[in-house]
This record gives structure tokens, sequence and C-alpha cells, in this order.
């Protein structure tokens, strides 16, 4: 599957000899709970008119990115190349690995902690993770909420690990993966 490509400004270099171990996994809705609008798009290319909403204040000012956002319906943007670092995960930690932006890719999926994903989401993300895993040497797959603990909160109890574990296996899912889904260590 393709994703549309909407370049951010939002990124620098990787480390020299860093690598691709890592997916962070996040969810994004601007403003919190509204779907379907293009305030992520907005903010992660340093557009967003922060007088249009109130919430919209308090993220003046930042320069944030993922390499992709999986929007509700299944679309798929992608904002920064998997070879450079998107600005994603903040003050982050991962076995014993600060700076988790160093070495992982960054996924938003449009969502909000603590309500369900759609069907479409799991369906996209678990070819997106497939597609990741096999051109970088990923171990580990966490959420936002686990390398920034107490910090951050999402994807939250809406995200279901079990079905995107499925989805990334290829299991339940009409397109079929290319070939067998390298092993993982899921953080949930």
């Amino acid at each position: 599957r393709l994703a549309r490509a909407l370049p951010s400004p939002n990124f620098g270099p990787r480390p020299a000899g860093s690598e691709v171990w890592l997916v962070v996994l996040h969810s994004i809705s601007l403003p919190p709970g509204c779907y379907g609008g293009d305030a992520i798009e907005q903010l992660f290319m340093n557009r967003l008119d922060c007088s249009a909403h109130p919430y919209y204040e308090r993220l003046r000012g930042m320069r944030v990115s993922a390499h992709f956002v999986v929007r509700r319906d299944g679309r798929l943007l992608q904002f920064v190349s998997c070879d450079e670092r998107a600005w994603h995960a903040g003050a982050s930690s991962w076995r014993g690995v600060d700076n988790c932006n160093d070495c992982s890719v960054g996924i938003e999926l449009e969502g909000l902690e603590g309500e369900a994903f759609e069907a479409a989401q799991y369906r996209v993300l678990g070819g997106l993770l497939r597609a990741v895993a096999t051109r970088y040497p990923v171990t580990d797959i966490a959420g936002h909420e686990h390398v920034a603990p107490g910090r951050k909160l999402d994807p939250g109890a809406g995200f279901d690990w079990a079905r995107a574990r499925a989805a990334y296996l290829g299991q339940g899912v009409t397109d079929s993966p290319s070939q067998a889904a390298p092993a993982l260590r899921w953080a949930a």
C-alpha cells in the first residue's frame, strides 16, 4: 500500500551508526476526539492555525512529526523518510536506550487514548509494520506510553495489541503478506 507523501520540515539525520530497531505506536486527534480534518497534517507541516481552536494554543511553537499517520479510514500518510529521524517520541527510553527517536520509526494512529481504533487501521498498520520490519532490523514494537511512561498515555487502553499482532502476521486480513513476517517483541 502506498502512502501519500507530505514532507514535514520536522526531522533530522539519525546519529552515525544508529539502526532502526524499534517502532513506536502513537495516537493523535486534533482537537482531541475529533477525526477527519487536516489539523494533524497542518501540525506536522508547521502550518496549524493555533487560533482555530482553544486546544491548539498549547501546540503553538511545537515542532513535531512522525514517519507515518494511519487515518481512521485506513489512508496512509508519510511525513518523514524512515531513513531520517522524525520528532515523535520526545524524552523516551526503551530497553535501556534513551532518545528513542534515534532508533525508531514513529507511527501515529488517528484516535484517542481509551477509544477503539478502526478495522481499516489495524489492517493498514499490519502491512506497514511488515514493510518496515522487512526493510530495517526491527526487533521491538512499543507504545508511546511504554517509552515515555508517566508522561504519555498513547495509544492507550483502546488499542488492541493482540489485533495488531494478528494483522502484522497476516491473520484475518484480506491482503496476504508477501513474505513471512519477522519475529518481533511486542510491549503489550
